[in-house]
């Protein structure tokens, strides 16, 4: 079985790169994944979780947008498994072709899967085992609210 999720949101935690390492945090049946991503992804995210785009489109914004081109859409994403502390993601889609549905699914990290699925607004499915293994409990993460956009979240240009 697997449990549906939302996006508490980001945050910083310790990982092997250090401290200062963004997580996203993604609730599911009582429990929080912690998900360490880059600082790029975490950017996206934050972008898709506010709702305010990019003077110009980021990478997640392009695939969306290539996927609906090509008269496609994204049904939802899974993190569907964890493997050497490395978590990995399906992203489901369909294309309709000739009136037929044709169903396709993508190898994907789990930080791309999670910022499309904000862009699209579809499910974020997290499998059992993952939850099993990497579910915590809500009590284990300290949240605050963050101040507004810096300096260094207004950058947009390439």
């Amino acid at each position: 079985m697997a449990h549906e999720a939302t996006v508490r949101g980001l945050g910083v935690g310790v990982s092997d790169d250090g401290p200062d390492t963004p997580v996203v945090l993604l609730d599911a049946d009582g429990r929080v994944v912690p998900i360490f991503i880059s600082a790029d992804q975490a950017q996206s995210i934050d972008h898709a979780l506010r709702g305010e785009p990019f003077k110009r489109p980021l990478t997640h914004d392009l695939f969306v947008e290539m996927v609906a081109e090509f008269g496609g859409a994204v049904d939802r994403v899974r993190v569907d498994g964890l493997a050497e502390g490395t978590f990995l993601a399906k992203i489901d889609a369909e294309q309709y072709v000739d009136g037929e549905r044709r169903p396709a699914t993508f190898d994907a990290r789990p930080s791309d899967a999670i910022a499309v699925a904000l862009r699209v607004d579809c499910s974020v499915i997290v499998a059992d085992d993952v939850l099993d293994r990497a579910g915590r409990p809500p009590e284990e993460f300290e949240t605050r609210e963050e101040p507004g956009p810096g300096p260094e979240r207004d950058r947009g240009e390439d």
